[in-house]
Formats: structure tokens, sequence, C-alpha cells
């Protein structure tokens, strides 16, 4: 899915405020381009980039640089003693933009909240597939049709949640960016017009910043939304310059000609710190690097050959060679740094000799498949290409061959999902919202197939521990559960857990208050520039 037109009328709103030299401009250089704008049925950190936390809002969100939820365009709620219902205060006097192509008439109210949920609900509804091969992933991956009931109006500024039962995780959930606030005002327009395409190409939110215009491949800019709740930004204008290579990225921060940089390669960090000019702020990632199998594909049907693979692979060769200092082999499907995390869980070590001996006793000789490299870096895989390189050669030693297959990032991940897909398939994922039913049911749920888990993976045991821990109020209870089902997880090897890694984000020493968000995204609300 590919947007296919600029906003050229646009790019007047650049130059509205009194004078552009005096204009503040922060440049952003990104990692790739994104699919569109509506964040709903996205997936990828750079397509929310530019999207959900630059132009649209949630009914709870984040607080800026960690997981605690915070007010947002609900500025308070309450859940019933049964768990059943939450009660959504909405904000008032919220507008949404105003831009060359939507004029609002009205404040943002408890409509654009049920019509932002609705659409990803029902199936008969007319946004529900408006876009031509469309999926809610998240919504449908995390099992979001199974818990709400409905969502009811009680009065312009109220809504409330109706569940079939608790749901433990739901506040932080309702934090994510697949449940960001749209227009129904808009929509309705765009559906009048017979151009309800227009909804992901040309975006309308409430957010911090509006859109202007975009250069496919090339540029997004956007201007500070001088009516936003939250107040108008400190930069004027906002532009991501998308770079896919990070050495190219790192030079144009040098030169000066972007500000911020996403996700620098390992070998370009130790340069990038030595810069008089340049500041790198670090953290652990909340983030895990892995490695699907097909588990529906023979011979990947069967553990043992699954757990032959693993075994075949010098996960830490690996990670001195790709990572640099910045990774650490990862065990279980979540990092260390995430509550319940099995610390008694083994790896399934590096032993090349188990492995043969393994593939032996499964019957499997001979063995070719694909091998999925990820065609972006991210710093829970900053090179997937040499990644995959390593796995080959490891494998040729145990007799697989490997053929190495990659594809454009969007086209890369819907092929992916696909069922039929051949070979195993590099991917990652960084936290959303900092609970664990994040990794575990977003992941490698059974709803999640076809969606998330690229690994087709359905285990009842393991379905029954995450779903028991979502209806789990008591945190050390749902900690026990969680235990449970990362052994469950290590025990059947659906997928390969690669690494855990450090994030780095290089910026110019012009820029201040930016901070870094362990649930992987980039947002540029309360960021300033010096001159």
């Amino acid at each position: 899915m590919r947007l296919m037109k600029t906003l050229l009328a646009a790019t007047a709103l650049v130059a509205v405020t009194a004078g552009v030299s005096e204009a503040k401009t922060l440049v952003f250089c990104s990692e790739a381009s994104p699919a569109h704008f509506d964040p709903g049925p996205l997936t990828g950190g750079n397509d929310f980039d530019a999207s959900s936390r630059t132009i649209y809002n949630r009914l709870v969100e984040f607080e800026h640089g960690g997981t605690a939820v915070q007010p947002g365009l609900a500025e308070k709620w309450e859940t019933s003693a049964d768990g059943k219902e939450i009660t959504f205060h909405l904000r008032p006097g919220v507008k949404f933009h105003t831009t060359s192509y939507f004029t609002p008439t009205r404040d943002m109210n408890a409509d654009d909240v049920i019509f932002s949920f609705e659409r990803q609900m029902k199936e008969d509804n007319p946004w529900y597939a408006y876009l031509p091969g469309m999926t809610w992933d998240y919504f449908q991956g995390m099992d979001m049709p199974k818990y709400i009931k409905e969502i009811q109006k009680v009065d312009d500024l109220t809504v409330k949640f109706v569940l079939n039962e608790p749901n433990a995780p739901m506040i932080a959930n309702l934090g994510m960016d697949f449940a960001s606030i749209v227009s129904k005002e808009y929509a309705d327009k765009l559906a009048a017009e017979n151009n309800m395409a227009a909804f992901s190409t040309q975006p309308v939110g409430t957010g911090p910043f509006q859109f202007v215009d975009y250069q496919l491949d090339s540029t997004i800019r956007y201007q500070a939304f001088a009516d936003y709740w939250g107040g108008k930004q400190p930069i004027d204008d906002l532009i991501f310059a998308i770079t896919t290579d990070p050495s190219v990225r790192a030079q144009k921060l040098k030169a000066g000609e972007c500000d911020i940089m996403a996700y620098p390669a390992p070998a370009d960090v130790a340069g990038l710190q030595a810069d008089p000019n340049l500041v790198v702020a670090e953290q652990e990632g909340l983030n895990i690097g892995y490695m699907s199998y097909n588990v529906t594909e023979p011979p990947f049907d069967k553990v043992e050959v699954r757990k032959a693979l693993n075994h075949a692979i010098n996960k830490k060769a690996i990670i001195d060679a790709v990572y640099q200092g910045a990774g650490q082999v990862a065990i279980n499907l979540i990092p260390p740094t995430m509550w319940s995390y099995n610390k008694d869980v083994k790896d399934d070590e590096y032993d090349p000799e188990l492995a043969k001996k393994l593939l032996a006793e499964a019957g499997v000789t001979d063995l070719t498949t694909d091998l999925w490299a990820m065609p972006v870096s991210r710093p829970y895989n900053p090179n997937a290409q040499r990644v995959a390189e390593m796995i080959q050669a490891d494998w040729a030693a145990v007799g697989v061959k490997a053929n190495i297959v990659s594809y454009e990032w969007t086209e890369y991940r819907e092929r992916g999902k696909q069922k039929d897909r051949k070979g195993p398939f590099q991917i990652g994922w960084t936290g959303d919202n900092g609970d664990p039913d994040n990794f575990f049911a977003t992941l490698f749920s059974c709803s999640a197939i076809g969606v998330s888990n690229y690994s087709s993976w359905c285990d009842k045991d393991f379905e029954d521990l995450i779903q028991k821990a979502k209806v789990t109020a008591d945190q050390a209870e749902r900690t026990k559960l969680y235990e449970e089902a990362q052994v469950r997880f290590k025990d059947q090897a659906p997928a390969l857990t690669l690494a855990h890694s450090k994030v780095f984000m290089p910026m110019n020493k012009r820029v201040q208050n930016f901070k870094m968000d362990p649930l992987g995204i980039h947002r540029f609300d309360g960021v300033d520039v010096t001159e």
C-alpha cells in the first residue's frame, strides 16, 4: 500500500506564521517511508512516527519517556467493581486540524471515539475495509473483539467501554497507536465524496502537529498545530527526511542536514559519540529480535526440527559481529527489564553435533529452505542480511541449505504473515505499552495468526496461560502465569529468540528536551531547538 500523491497545495501552510526565516525547524532523518498515515491498521514503528505520534492522540497517553499511563483525550476514567465497564470522561474543547482539504465544524466528541474503534470492530462498517487488502493487525491480534462487547455514548463527552470479561492490560492497550482517535466528521465527508482512500493520505487528527505534504520516499512536512489542546509546540516546522541507509543518516547528521537520526548502525555509534556537535543518548531497549518458523510448513511443524535449527545457530557470534556491544543474547521472548521475566529458563545452547543428531532422528536430510532477511535496520536487528548470512553458514555446517530472500519493508511484513510463507522469517518487536501481554499475546496468540503471529503457532497450553493472565488483576499471579508461558514457549520453540539490544539516539546539541522512548517511537511534542 503506497501513497500516490503529494499535497502540493498544502505547502503554503509552511509560510503562514510571521517570517519563514524566523520559524524554528527540526529535521528528523527517519529510516523508512510510511505505508500511509492512518495508524489504525498499521504496525511499523516508522508508520507510527509519521502518523500516530505526530498527527493524532489517544484516550490515554504514555508519559513522555516512560510507560506510565496518563490522561490524554480523556481527562479521567473509572473502572467498575467487576472490571467490565470503563467510563472515560473526554477533554472538552479539543480541536481537529484545519487543513487545505478539511475544515472541522465541531470539537472532538464521543462520536469520534466510537467511530475510531467500531471501524476496527465491525465487519459491516463501511470503513472496515476501505483500503484494498487492509487488516486491523493490532486490534485483531490482541483479541480486542473478544474483550470489547460494545462502546456506549453516555453523552457528548462521556464514553463507556463495556467488556465481556475483565481485561488487565486494557487501559495500557488504549494508549497504543492503533487506538488513535480519528475524525468521524472528516470520514463522513470523504464517504459522501466517494473518496475514502484519502483518509490514509490526507490525515486529520487532534495531535501536536498537522500534516502539510508528503513527497514519496523523500520528505514529510508537518506544521505545529496552533490550537493543540496541549499548547502550541516550541518548533514550528517538523520535517522527516526519509533516509533508508543508516550510514547515510549518520553522514547527514554530522553534516547538519538533520537534527536527529533514527537507528544508527552499531559500527557508527563511536564516531557519532566522538563528534563534538552531537549528543548520543542511549537506553536498554524494551525489545526482542527473533526468527519465526512457520510451524504449519513441514519439516518446521516438528518441534525437534525447530530445536535442531536453534542448536545449530551460534547466537553469541551473531551478537558480537552484528550488535557490536549493543546487544545481548535473548533467551526469552520478553527482555530482562520487563516484569515477569523468567530467569530460570535455559536457552537452546549452540551445539552443532546435537543439531545433526536431532535432524537425523527426525528423518530430515538435504533440507533446503528460504531464510527471510529484513530490509531495514532496527535496534533489535541492525543488519538482518548479515544475520541471515551467519545463520546460513551455521545451517550449512549441519547440512541445511538456506536461500536468503527479502522485499521492501511493507511488502516484507505482508508476505511474512501469510500462512503459506516458506521458510524462517526474521522480525522483531519493541513493546508498545510495558505489559508482557503486548509480547506474548500480540506476537504468539492464536488470534494473531495471519496478523502478527509470523509462526502461525497456536498452542493450547501457551494460550490458556496468557488468556488467564489477561483476566487476572493481581500482578503477582500474572507474573506466575507469564513465567510458565515462557517455559512453554521455549519448550516448543516456535521461534529462535535472538537478541535484546540497546537503543541509541544521536542528535545535534541544538536539540532540546528530546526524550528517548522505551516504546520504540519518536515523539517531537515538547522538543525545541536553539538557533
